[in-house]
């Protein structure tokens, strides 16, 4: 999930928009607007890394973090159905807000041999609000630990390497290459809040063992989903990792997981064996503008789930101004075959964002309607940099279904849906990021055959982020 504005005209949402623009003009004012400057210059500061606040352990290096967002996001037609079934003949917009704050502390202690101890404590508090659609999950609020995990790493004390030796246990965060099967250990969304925000990303318990040497990096774990109460399935995961560093352009990975969860609720993942290798490189050293991704999964589990998905994408930055970069991604998820007894419908496990459109793909399809389950996408992307601190773009998509009977003995048709997305990032300053989306998607005719939709998508949002 991503931040969000709302483009539909209503007037509500455009008063919330001003109330927000003067905020902001008077944060970023303020200091201009003092009566009279001091005769002589304050002494500046420590950073805030560096500030030893009174009470804790001086020996340990602190570090404290704020971060908070707040987003409006709006739908100028309803998000699935056309008419919306509790107001058959009136307005169909769909607009809410949503909010989130992350305190942290962390802190590491050096011992005599190099070799360190860390560890981090936060809390997320998230809130939906302003009449969200029942898809989001309506209005809710939720305020609970996040990072609580403490940690050693090895410094120089090992002949392997600086920081060969690393081990990390509690409540912590945890990724594999972009994302796209293991990144998000917890449920955003329904009685928590922050639908889209995402500001949750540690795993209810997690198990982390690292070795690092030279290029080659062995990772061991085991993960507990922190799921929604009422979506919990009780998933965990443990593996094997590795990855290997062929230079700055080129990393390759491989990876095995073993899942388990409640075969009541999900059977299919209950028992389930991943096999990941993925590629990301530059493989040219004359052309490194030129870049190229691949990943392929594997996931078996006998008659209760075999399926496989991959992706390729490749990229060329162009040598121009505003460095303009040129992407096209091809992303196969296998559909389940109704008439077999085997399932065939791909696991998208516990997906995370890397960067726009992956791997939600699609700021409406993606985000609101389809799954990386049953699914073909194709995706042109076109990036570019008109200054230091703005980043914008524009993404299309044409989304396919892979198995169009899988939802429903009505779907025969395989297109799902076109979609065309225009996002920009502004940083503002080192604290505060503005990010920006317009979308609009046209439902092909398997969306239309399975939920009756045939309104065109117009979707708009404005996310506000700041990080201290």
């Amino acid at each position: 999930m991503r931040p969000l504005a709302d483009v539909a005209k209503m007037p509500t949402v455009m008063n919330r928009k001003a109330l927000a623009a003067a905020m902001l003009c008077v944060l970023f004012t303020a200091p201009a607007l003092s009566a009279e400057p001091p005769t002589e210059p304050p002494t500046e500061p420590p950073p805030a890394a560096d500030i030893k606040p009174p009470g804790l352990p001086s020996a340990i290096d602190w570090t404290f973090n704020f971060d908070a967002t707040w987003g409006t996001f709006g739908f100028a037609h309803s998000l699935y159905n056309n008419p919306k079934p509790d107001q058959p003949s009136g307005n169909l917009s769909d607009n809410w807000s949503e909010g989130s704050v992350k305190p942290a502390i962390s802190g590491v202690y050096t011992l005599g041999d190099s070799s360190q101890i860390y560890g981090k404590v936060s809390a997320v508090g998230e809130r939906t609000y302003s009449a969200p659609p029942p898809l989001v999950g309506g209005e809710a609020a939720s305020f609970e630990v996040e990072d609580l995990a403490i940690g050693w790493r090895s410094g120089k004390s090992l002949s392997l390497g600086e920081d060969a030796l690393d081990v990390t246990i509690g409540r912590a965060q945890y990724k594999i290459g972009h994302g796209m099967l293991l990144w998000d250990g917890s449920g955003e969304g329904g009685s928590r809040g922050g639908y889209w925000t995402n500001a949750r990303k540690a795993w209810k318990f997690a198990a982390i063992g690292r070795l690092n040497a030279d290029s080659n990096k062995f990772e061991v774990f085991y993960l507990e989903r922190d799921a929604a109460p009422e979506s919990n399935n009780h998933s965990k995961v443990g593996g094997i990792n590795y990855e290997y560093a062929l230079g700055e352009d080129t990393t390759l990975g491989a990876t095995y997981m073993h899942w388990t969860a409640d075969p009541s609720k999900a059977p299919q993942r209950d028992g389930l064996n991943v096999y990941d290798v993925r590629a990301f490189t530059a493989p040219f050293p004359n052309l490194k503008q030129l870049s190229i991704e691949a990943e392929y999964a594997k996931e078996t589990n006998g008659n209760a789930l075999d399926s496989y998905a991959w992706n390729i994408l490749v990229a060329y930055k162009f040598p121009w101004r505003w460095e303009p970069k040129l992407s096209y991604r091809y992303a196969f998820f296998q559909g389940d075959n109704p008439s077999t007894v085997k399932n065939e419908g791909f696991d998208g496990l516990a997906t995370g964002f890397y960067d726009w459109g992956t791997w939600w793909q699609g700021e409406i399809a993606g985000e609101y309607f389809l799954s990386n389950s049953n699914l073909i996408s194709h995706q042109v992307r076109l990036h570019t940099t008109p200054s230091e601190s703005l980043g914008t773009g524009l993404i299309f998509y044409d989304f396919i279904l892979d198995r169009p009977a899988a939802f429903g003995p009505t779907v025969t048709s395989d297109h799902a849906a076109y979609e065309f997305d225009w996002y920009a990032d502004w940083t503002v300053n080192k604290h505060v990021i503005l990010s920006f989306v317009a979308a609009w998607a046209q439902p092909g005719k398997a969306v239309e055959q399975f939920s009756g939709r045939t309104q065109d998508f117009v979707y708009g949002m404005i996310f506000a982020a700041y990080s201290f």
